[in-house]
């Protein structure tokens, strides 16, 4: 059985910037010392929701030092260091390790993608060059690829990866997981409006864009079903389906920064090709935010 890196609410944590296009450190530490305050059990660094895909070099190793030296041990801190090159994601893990993230989170390669035995190669590569846990992160969605069961039980004997992300949308398919690895491999929900059904499946939690702007909610809807109790977490999971939802009503993370934006956060800003919310998708985020009193 493998110790999961964390269980509960890990929130895939936004990269502020400031009006010249930098990282807005000082933003990022307050939005980190919220999440801690409001019980998030974990934080992403540098995942999709940090807009990892457009920051130089030099900032990506940046933000994932400062968040380690940040939270200090508090929470766990995983480090979104996946990438369609091998050697240059390890690069990027290695680095991670080195400033003191406790486990890696790692994409499966886009664009160029990979067969499943490319897949289980990139993996067992990079958990072979590091000395803390791999967390394999599966979204078709972005990637145009999948990892099948039977590639996630070979990868799930391989001492080092602790877990997979799972954003596929397809409980089958985590059925399927769970069924191939059992406790070898812990499984966590990569989507907000999945979460109490993937946690009845054995998933150990989340790591989520909802957590963002109501940390609160996403630990207990989470801490809820740890306990058994689900009739408790489907009912935070129905009453918060709408703002879930509507935080996806353009490319992630397009609306949870601008939601940050209305309830004063940090800034909106994002970087190109991401570009600001079109108005009537904007105009229903607002109203959404509103109605569950999150702005007035």
């Amino acid at each position: 059985m493998k110790k999961p890196v964390f269980t509960g609410a890990c929130v895939a944590i936004v990269t502020p910037f400031k009006p010249d296009g930098s990282v807005d450190f000082d933003t990022l530490g307050n939005l980190i010392e919220l999440q801690i305050a409001r019980g998030t059990d974990a934080i992403t660094i540098c995942g999709t929701t940090g807009e990892k895909s457009t920051l130089a070099d030099g900032e990506h190793k940046e933000c994932i030092e400062y968040c380690v030296k940040k939270v200090a041990g508090r929470v766990p801190v995983i480090a979104g260091t996946g990438g369609n090159d091998t050697r240059y994601s390890l690069s990027l893990c290695q680095h991670a390790e080195s400033v003191g993230a406790d486990a890696l989170l790692c994409v499966t390669p886009y664009y160029n993608k990979a067969s499943q035995a490319g897949l289980i190669k990139h993996f067992e590569y990079l958990a072979d060059n590091v000395n803390i846990p791999l967390i394999l992160y599966n979204v078709p969605s972005r990637t145009g690829m999948t990892i099948t069961p039977a590639t996630y039980a070979h990868l799930a004997k391989h001492p080092n990866i602790n877990g997979t992300k799972e954003a596929s949308g397809d409980f089958s398919l985590v059925a399927k997981i769970r069924a191939a690895c059992g406790d070898e491999l812990n499984v966590w929900s990569g989507n907000d409006d999945q979460i109490v059904p993937m946690m009845a499946l054995g998933a150990k939690g989340v790591i989520s864009v909802l957590s963002n702007v109501v940390p609160e909610v996403v630990a207990n809807m989470t801490h809820a079903a740890l306990a058994g109790d689900f009739a408790a977490a489907a009912s935070i999971q129905l009453e918060y389906l709408r703002l879930a939802n509507d935080l996806f009503l353009e490319v992630n993370p397009i609306p949870v920064k601008t939601a940050l934006g209305m309830m004063g956060l940090c800034r909106p800003d994002l970087r190109l090709p991401l570009c600001e919310m079109g108005e009537a998708t904007s105009k229903t985020l607002a109203e959404t935010l509103a109605a569950y009193g999150l702005i007035k």
